[in-house]
């Protein structure tokens, strides 16, 4: 059962093919509806079938216009890792690995359908109502971009863009483009850039400005993209920590610090939304975070493994940037604290003896801040 148009999310999508019944394992895991399986047959056993067991990739990689039947050659599996990015970094789906079965003649995996909650969180949910969200408007021009590329530490930065300017140093520059309304019903959110500072012991390491709307990932090593194991947008940039010898620290904390960044491989991913700011943990190191949605500000956030977790929600960002221009309400906050292995934060008000920080800021918002104070709301 295929809606019309073109225009449905990827939930809508895919609770209309399980109720459809078209694909065999594609089914409800309970009468809730709150939970399904997705047949995950790996093309390398002995019964896989191609017209069966990649029927549900394919048919994501036409609707989405990635395949075109005739004309495109066949890649199942890469149809199969459109879907899966697809699924793991929408905040409408989790993966409940302990009942996903992947080693049994028939494997699939189980993902439960969130839906957020007043407070931005997200939760299982009881419904499987669409999420409504801030839509995007779509450019007919594509960004251009010119890029850098930092011989040390491969990371990227982004010098030049349609929405505005960033200078050597990392420091958005707006242009002179005419003001306009943040508060209408339907805002526009079109740029998904972050900036991601590394600092170790307090001394900024790294200044990255990202140059993909798939976000990135702050990690050590790299990301095997072709293991079936790891998730999230495989097109999303690597921002790799450097070695601790890149500055100079004391024996005793290089030491800790070369003990701690082993457990950071595969890191954090994170991404900007037209809803909000999301992080997703899968390092076996312990992460911890501060930013306008954590729930403690004097004692420790922790991020729990594989689990999305939402950093800015977007409508409360523009509610409280519209109460600050009308002199209401507090400068609205957007910066947001990573900090890895060590728990944060905590009574110290100091992060200066943290030995891992991420400081993540969505362009996004610093823009909206600057152009509303330029030209008024």
């Amino acid at each position: 059962m295929e809606k019309a148009g073109k225009n449905m999310h990827l939930r809508e999508w895919l609770i209309a093919q399980i109720d459809s019944g078209k694909y065999a394992g594609l089914i409800w895991e309970n009468q809730n509806k709150t939970m399904f399986r997705i047949p995950w047959k790996h093309a390398a056993k002995q019964d896989y079938n191609q017209n069966e067991d990649a029927a549900l990739f394919k048919a994501w990689a036409v609707y989405k216009g990635k395949y075109r039947e005739g004309r495109d050659k066949a890649d199942p599996t890469s149809w199969k890792t459109r879907l899966r990015c697809a699924l793991n970094k929408s905040t409408d789906f989790q993966e409940v690995p302990e009942r996903s079965q992947l080693d049994v003649s028939e494997p699939y995996k189980t993902y439960h359908i969130q839906v957020e909650t007043e407070t931005g969180r997200y939760s299982e949910s009881p419904e499987t109502d669409s999420q409504v969200i801030i839509q995007t408007r779509s450019s007919s021009a594509h960004l251009r971009n010119t890029i850098t590329h930092h011989p040390q530490f491969g990371c990227h930065r982004e010098l030049e863009e349609r929405d505005g300017r960033v200078n050597p140093s990392g420091t958005p520059q707006m242009d002179n483009s005419a003001p306009f309304s943040i508060f209408s019903p339907t805002p526009q959110i079109s740029d998904f850039r972050v900036r991601v500072c590394l600092f170790y012991q307090d001394q900024l390491v790294v200044d990255v400005t990202t140059s993909t709307p798939d976000g990135c990932f702050i990690l050590h090593g790299q990301v095997p993209l072709g293991n079936e194991r790891i998730y999230g947008p495989c097109t999303a940039q690597q921002v790799p920590f450097p070695p601790p010898g890149v500055i100079h620290l004391p024996p005793c904390i290089a030491e800790a610090m070369g003990r701690l960044l082993p457990h950071l491989e595969r890191g954090v991913l994170v991404w900007v939304a037209p809803d909000g700011v999301f992080i997703k943990r899968f390092c076996q190191g312990r992460v911890y975070w501060s930013g306008p949605l954590a729930q403690h500000t004097d004692r420790p956030n922790k991020l729990n493994r594989e689990r999305t977790c939402k950093l800015l929600n977007t409508p409360v960002f523009l509610k409280e940037l519209q109460d600050f221009l009308k002199g209401v309400g507090p400068k609205p906050r957007y910066e947001i604290d990573l900090c890895f292995g060590e728990e944060f934060p905590d009574a110290s008000p100091l992060k200066t003896r943290k030995l891992i920080i991420a400081q993540v800021v969505p362009l996004f918002a610093v823009n909206l801040l600057q152009r509303c104070q330029r030209f008024g709301p």
